[in-house]
């Protein structure tokens, strides 16, 4: 169960039986960040890109503690051109403790992973590899861009982040300008899995 401290970092109000709160403030203070995991998204066309950049990241970032099967990536043919048909995507959580705060500095670093792999691979397309970091916490699952869009909250260097899955009823809800693939329900159901190891954490 949520310790106080944990409710109170993550905005939970607690409500006695009479409607007043539990923990009563007179005006909001800054407080630590709710426990979050770090998990990376990653989709090729290629076994080899996926097993390059599994590699990369548990040398910099440690133990895997929850694996998605590859699933077939065919909502849209945006990345085509780029990155070529047939691609599939898998996402790793990791078990290291995350602040997000980190998150600008995740993702640059996961931008020159792909640039690294791109030069040094030798496939025919452009963009060989595509690595998309983010967070997730009891409330949400959080995804870093380079790109700005009217959604998107700028942190710093250049990166942006937005909230993709709201948790909520117990189960994720999307958003307007939420990615087709986060809408699907075996994405989901991973996410769901994720919470769950997050929440017995705490």
């Amino acid at each position: 169960m949520f310790s106080r401290r944990v409710h109170a970092a993550c905005g939970t109000k607690r409500i006695r039986a009479n409607g007043s709160l539990l923990f009563p403030r007179i005006m909001g203070e800054p407080s630590p960040h709710c426990p979050a995991l770090l998990l990376l998204a990653a989709f090729s066309r290629h076994t080899a890109a996926l097993d390059w950049a599994r590699q990369r990241a548990t040398d910099a970032w440690g133990e895997i503690v929850a694996e998605s099967p590859p699933f077939d990536f065919a909502e849209t043919h945006y990345y085509d051109a780029t990155m070529g048909p047939g691609l599939r995507k898998v996402f790793w959580v990791f078990a290291r403790p995350f602040d997000p705060a980190e998150l600008v500095e995740i993702k640059l670093e996961t931008n020159r992973w792909e640039q690294e792999y791109a030069t040094a691979a030798g496939h025919a397309e452009p963009r060989p590899l595509n690595l998309d970091p983010g967070y997730l916490t009891l409330a949400k699952l959080v995804l870093a861009s380079t790109k700005d869009f009217a959604h998107r909250i700028y942190l710093s260097q250049g990166i942006y982040a937005e909230v993709t899955l709201q948790y909520r009823h117990q189960q994720w809800e999307h958003h307007q300008y939420t990615f087709p693939d986060y809408r699907r329900a075996d994405y989901q159901q991973f996410f769901s899995r994720c919470r769950e190891l997050l929440k017995a954490r705490h």
